[in-house]
């Protein structure tokens, strides 16, 4: 016999009895109530598992955006004007290349807020950062921005613009 006809007689088996296994699967789901009811159940536990996990993964998140936050008003903003324009300059700059690098949304969204902190009308740089910013740092800044108490500015979403009047969430 040669091994051409042996690979082809193997190949041939295994797709014959995962062919019986998938026939098999459909017929049990479809007539056995305790075979569908523990796949519903299997279901029900995996989307319960990835739901906390999603929640889990969102706390940790916002855990290490309240860090940063504070680490950078720990650190202080400049208040010369000078210094605070060269600080600005900055913190744009360094914002817009780790977005376009696409590598720490949170990192990039800190640069965003320092900016922010320092720039005179905070207003009118989150309605630029609204149409430059991508969508997933400018969440994270609405976040950072809502756990500022000292920022009064309103809120924002991300969504394009700025809503009435708001105090800091937390």
């Amino acid at each position: 016999m040669r091994t051409s006809t042996l690979v082809a007689a193997s190949a041939g088996t295994v797709l014959t009895g995962l062919l019986a296994y998938a026939i098999y699967f459909d017929h049990k789901r479809q007539t056995d109530p305790e075979f569908r009811k523990s796949l519903k159940r299997n279901n029900r536990r995996l989307a319960r598992a990835v739901k906390e996990e999603a929640e889990a993964q969102g706390a940790e998140e916002r855990e290490s955006i309240k860090k940063s936050v504070q680490q950078a008003q720990d650190e202080g903003f400049p208040t010369d004007l000078e210094e605070k324009e060269a600080y600005f300059m900055g913190q744009v700059a360094r914002g817009e290349s780790l977005c376009a690098e696409g590598s720490d949304k949170i990192e990039a969204a800190l640069c965003f807020y320092k900016a922010l902190k320092v720039y005179p009308q905070p207003k009118d740089l989150i309605s630029i950062y609204d149409k430059t910013v991508p969508k997933e740092v400018l969440e994270i800044l609405a976040e950072m921005v809502a756990m500022d108490a000292g920022l009064k500015l309103g809120t924002f979403t991300g969504e394009g613009g700025s809503a009435p009047e708001s105090h800091g969430v937390e």
